[in-house]
C-alpha cells in the first residue's frame, strides 16, 4: 500500500505563490504516472497536473502557465507550484499515484493511491 502524504497548503492572498509537496512511501521512479487534483466544496474532485514516468507533464488549462508539477525520485517526492494563485483556486489538494500503464493521466480512475489533501485557501 503506497502512503501519500501532502504539504504545504495554507491561506494566501490573490497573486501569491504556494509549493506543495507529496511524499511517497515508495520509490517515486515506479510509478507510470503522479498527479495533483483538487476539489472545491460542491464540486466534484478535479485533474490539475499529472506527470508521467518519462517526465511528459499536463495540466488543465485553468492552471496552464502558472502551475508546474515535478518530480524529485531521489526524495520520493512529487511538487506542485502554484504561482499567480487566484480565488478561483481554492480547494483540497490531493497527490495520486499509478502503476497503471496506458492510462490519459487526466482521470481519477487512472491512479490507485492518494493522498489525504491539504487546504489552499486564496483570498481576494
Amino acid at each position: 500500500q503506497v502512503q501519500l502524504v501532502e504539504s504545504g497548503g495554507g491561506l494566501v492572498q490573490a497573486g501569491a505563490s504556494l509549493r506543495l509537496s507529496c511524499a511517497a512511501s515508495t520509490r517515486t521512479f515506479s510509478f507510470t504516472a503522479m498527479g495533483w487534483f483538487r476539489q472545491a466544496p460542491g464540486k466534484e474532485r478535479e485533474f490539475v497536473a499529472g506527470i508521467r514516468r518519462s517526465g511528459s507533464t499536463y495540466y488543465a488549462d485553468s492552471v496552464k502557465g502558472r502551475f508546474t508539477i515535478s518530480r524529485d525520485n531521489a526524495k520520493n517526492t512529487l511538487y506542485l507550484q502554484m504561482n499567480s494563485l487566484k480565488p478561483e483556486d481554492t480547494a483540497v489538494y490531493y497527490c495520486a499515484t499509478s502503476y497503471k500503464v496506458g492510462i490519459s493521466v487526466v482521470l481519477p480512475n487512472d491512479y490507485s493511491s492518494w493522498g489525504q489533501g491539504t487546504q489552499v485557501t486564496v483570498s481576494s
